[in-house]
This record gives C-alpha cells, structure tokens and sequence, in this order.
C-alpha cells in the first residue's frame, strides 16, 4: 500500500481512511488502484445502528456475527436496469455477467461544475471526452475536485442531449457523480432503457489521472435484488510511449 495521492487527498479534505492507492503487479509494471466506494458507517447520520454485532461463545472462542440494517442505497451503490420495473431486463446481482463488471475498460470525461450550475449537455461531454472514446464503460467527473454531497442535492444532472450521447457510446456500464435532477427528468429511466448499469454515489473520480482506467464493482451475489451496495475500484491504465 502507497500513499502517492497525499497531495491530491488534502487537496480534497477527504480523510486519508477514505482515498485508498495501492499498487497491483502486473508482469513487470504497476498499475495504481483508486477506491471509488464510501464506506458504510457503523452508525446512520441521525445516532441509529447500520450495524449491530452479536458475540457467539463457542467453546474457547468467540464468534463475531454482524446483523445489518440498512436500504439499498448505503454508500456507494451499484443499479442494474430492473431497479426501474419497466426496464427490468431480468438481470440482478446474482446472475448479471461479471465479466461486465470485472476490469471492463472505460473512458473517463472530467468537468468542473459547480454547484446549481444546472443540466450538463452533449457538448460539453463531446468537448472533453478524451479520444478515441475506448471501452465498454464511462466515468463521469462532472462535480472536478468537489465531492457530490459538497453541492446541493441533484443541482447539477445530466441533460437530454448528453444521456443521448452517453447512450450512442454503446456502454453498459457508467459511473458518474451526478444523474437526475430535483424535478426527475427520467435520467435513469433513460440509461436503464438502453441497457446501461449505474453506479452511484462515487468518490475520488479527480483521481483518476489516466483518459482510460479498468473498472470493477462487484456487489454481492443478492437474487432478485437489483440495487444494493458496491465496492468499485478503478485501475489506471498508463499511456503507452511510442518510440
């Protein structure tokens, strides 16, 4: 484990527990992974348990059992299209391809907007795409450095125009700190029509330092269920150096 993000991580005050870099050996290079998940707290914003532990004496030792009590959405959480009924595609957590969630190669577009600055647009995301657009997957930084709890809620969405153009990229899976706005404009009907899978509530996307990273976020195997919490790591992918 390396902190090589420590300038970047005070930079966006978040708690060094939080952005976590490490390093994974492939052949002779190492590739960095960012954490994109939250992590759950024990405890819910109002005092309330999200986690009670039972202790189970066995013999001479005890067991630890934990009994959880949170909603779909705790933390950073992962929607396949049937989170919507009328686009449920007969896919959940327990049967959807992991080869679909598992290092599939995405583009990654940042912005900088801030705060009730409004819808995003084709445009803009067409401006900054890196190119060629490459992969399966999309990560969306629109928010820049800031978190999206640092804005108000749902003041910065994805317009009409750019959930078109997400969806003529051929993706199945987009990671994005922003989606709908407070007037719910279907944003998420629209992607999950398409047939693409969300994941919400990202962290540390002005990490990723690299136009193209491999993305994993494997939540657990929960049948019928299909919205539920989602670990996600990015692997940057350097650039290769032509000779």
């Amino acid at each position: 484990m390396i902190d090589s993000w420590r300038g970047l991580d005070m930079m966006m005050a978040i708690p060094k527990n939080i952005l976590y870099v490490s390093m994974l050996n492939k052949a002779q290079n190492a590739m960095p992974l960012i954490d994109l998940s939250l992590s759950l707290p024990a405890r819910a914003p109002d005092g309330s348990a999200t986690v009670t532990l039972e202790e189970l004496r066995i013999q001479n030792y005890t067991g630890m059992i934990f009994h959880f009590l949170h909603d779909s959405m705790a933390g950073t959480y992962i929607d396949f299209p049937g989170h919507i009924k009328e686009t449920a595609d007969g896919f959940d957590a327990a049967n959807y391809p992991m080869e679909k969630l598992f290092r599939v190669e995405a583009t990654v577009i940042h912005l900088d907007r801030a705060g009730g600055s409004g819808a995003v647009t084709a445009a803009e995301l067409a401006a900054a795409c890196p190119r060629p657009f490459r992969g399966q997957a999309l990560v969306l930084n629109a928010l820049g450095a800031r978190r999206f709890d640092a804005i108000d809620w749902r003041s910065v969405w994805l317009g009409r125009d750019a959930r078109r153009w997400i969806i003529e990229r051929n993706i199945h899976l987009l990671v994005s700190d922003i989606y709908e706005s407070q007037a719910l404009e279907g944003v998420f009907l629209d992607l999950f029509g398409a047939g693409i899978t969300t994941v919400c509530l990202p962290i540390n996307l002005a990490a990723l330092t690299t136009p193209y990273v491999r993305l994993t976020a494997l939540p657990v195997r929960f049948e019928t269920v299909t919205q539920l919490p989602c670990r996600v790591v990015a692997e940057l992918i350097e650039p290769q150096i032509k000779e």
